[in-house]
């Protein structure tokens, strides 16, 4: 069990920490400067750990065997008034997370072409963290996509999108993360109890996020 942990814990940590910090990196960059300020752009995992849900949860999936692995970190604080062009800018600073997961997804795809180059022992400790690392972090830019606020995609899509359909969506976002895990979460259960449709789960996340995985593993010649 301490070696699945160990394969498991730098992924995770790196995935959640890079995905925060880009956040308040690019927030930076077109003007808000909260998140910097309060050190939150960084590096160190410490900044960004929330203990429940960057800890806790996730360990908890593991070991009950869960068919897939969720956490999350504190959000990075923007204060999207004081970015250069709020409607514009917020699309940037929204899709800088889940564009971060993505390129960390595509580095540890090329990694492996390194495995082969490694000492035996270390070489299938060094893979199970490279699958990981592509696996976590493609669901994740996946699941932060949902076009839902305060998910990264809602955010996008509220800058995206016409007032007409940008402002209700935008108050959505008090509520919109208990609309996802209730979707995500709950309908799978009620509609397996009734025996009724395919679980949600796969068609939201898993489906997409297996093309992506496939696409990545294409383009970088390890699949």
């Amino acid at each position: 069990m301490i070696y699945l942990a160990s394969t498991w814990v730098i992924p995770v940590l790196l995935a959640i920490t890079l995905h925060e910090a880009a956040h308040g990196f690019v927030a930076h960059h077109f003007g808000d400067d909260t998140a910097w300020q309060l050190g939150r752009v960084s590096l160190n995992p410490l900044r960004h750990i929330d203990p429940f849900g960057t800890l806790v949860l996730p360990a908890l999936l593991l070991l009950s065997h869960a068919p897939f692995l969720f956490g999350y970190a504190k959000a990075v604080p923007v204060k999207f008034a004081q970015l250069r062009n709020p409607r514009r800018d917020m699309i940037w600073v929204a899709a800088a997370g889940p564009g971060m997961n993505l390129a960390l997804a595509i580095a540890a795809a090329l990694l492996l072409h390194a495995v082969p180059l490694l000492p035996a022992g270390i070489d299938h400790w060094f893979l199970r963290n490279l699958v990981n690392a592509i696996n976590i972090n493609v669901l994740l830019a996946v699941f932060n996509l949902i076009p839902i606020p305060p998910l990264d995609g809602g955010r996008v899509a509220v800058g995206l999108l016409p007032n007409v359909l940008a402002l209700p969506l935008a108050r959505l976002e008090p509520y919109g993360i208990w609309i996802v895990i209730g979707a995500l979460f709950l309908l799978p259960t009620i509609a397996a109890q009734m025996g009724v449709g395919p679980h949600i789960f796969d068609q939201i996340i898993a489906g997409p996020a297996a093309a992506i995985i496939n696409t990545i593993l294409r383009l970088t010649g390890t699949g």
